[in-house]
């Protein structure tokens, strides 16, 4: 899975300049998209580069539990069939993945925190809880998820394609992501890369609201009554290791299903998500819906860290590159 990261506002960062002329600057919304993109991207890129290993792993034990026993096996296992790369598998449409979720949320997440704010009966500009950001960065998750969905279908597919071949379930192919994307296209269409939208909804929409509360809720902890702004490095890393730790808690189930649905229906026509879970805890027991959790757990705090420390350090680069011109 991909992680998105919650928009700050502008005026977090005000530098000291005429407010008149800065309110100007940050009203404009094409200067306001180009910098939360640009953020967005960086941290996205810096999570994924952090945490790629972890991931594949996760996706390798939710897919195959019975192929490994744990961890450990399952990193030796994968170093000797296909080598330090085989942790890397996917790490392309991971990228593309991060790069467009970020995008969709940062372009929707205004609009939500106005919904919310119209909702509870809040003025356009007042600020919103720690909670009440959760409620519209969930809302927001649903749009995010609809370019979400495709992209990491792929990754999904490139990270278990070893698996898949040496199990019978497919014939051996180029692992490649234009290979899978043709495959894809040839057998189902463009529908096709929509296998797993349900569960990725069901995973996104709760999900980010633990993901954004959690990360809020740590701030506000270690501020201390203080502003959240002056956080150094260190507290702002634990606040994303939590958001990434009370996100993998709540939905962890859920991608567990969803990444057997996007693997498995390589092979042909795959259940939907309430056949798909009611096979996995009818053969296989509930515990089979936590393969794969350590490796998630061990990702949560370096991957999430770095993505909001990518993000708040890059944005605020960027903030004040502007008030310097």
């Amino acid at each position: 899975m991909g992680y998105a990261v919650p928009v700050i506002s502008s005026r977090e960062y005000l530098p000291r300049r005429p407010a008149e002329e800065w309110a100007n600057m940050t009203s404009n919304p094409a200067i306001q998209a180009a910098i939360d993109l640009t953020a967005g991207a960086a941290g996205g890129t810096a999570c994924v580069l952090t945490g790629q290993p972890f991931d594949t792993m996760k996706v390798k034990m939710q897919t195959f539990p019975d192929l490994y026993r744990g961890l450990t096996d399952c990193c030796l296992k994968t170093y000797a069939q296909v080598g330090f790369r085989g942790f890397y598998k996917g790490t392309s449409p991971a990228l593309i993945a991060n790069i467009a979720e970020n995008s969709v949320l940062f372009m929707c997440y205004g609009f939500c925190q106005q919904v919310v704010r119209k909702v509870v009966g809040l003025d356009k500009q007042a600020k919103l809880s720690d909670l009440q950001n959760a409620a519209a960065g969930s809302f927001a998750s649903a749009f995010a998820a609809l370019v979400l969905c495709p992209t990491e279908l792929v990754k999904c597919r490139l990270q278990a394609m070893f698996e898949m071949e040496t199990s019978g379930k497919i014939n051996q192919s180029q692992n490649t992501v234009w290979s899978v994307v043709k495959t894809i296209l040839r057998k189902d269409g463009p529908l096709g890369f929509y296998h797993g939208l349900s569960s990725t909804l069901l995973r996104e929409v709760p999900g980010y609201f633990f993901f954004f509360g959690g990360y809020e809720l740590s701030r506000s902890f270690f501020a201390s009554g203080r502003s959240k702004d002056e956080l150094g490095p260190v507290p702002l890393m634990l606040s994303g290791g939590v958001g990434g730790i009370c996100l993998w808690l709540a939905v962890y189930p859920v991608d567990c299903i969803k990444s057997r649905i996007q693997v498995l229906s390589m092979s042909g026509k795959q259940a939907g998500f309430i056949g798909t879970f009611i096979n996995v805890v009818k053969n296989e027991g509930i515990t089979a819906l936590y393969s794969g959790l350590k490796p998630t757990m061990i990702r949560a705090f370096p991957a999430n860290g770095a993505l909001f420390l990518a993000y708040e350090y890059s944005r605020k680069l960027m903030m004040s590159q502007l008030e310097a011109h």
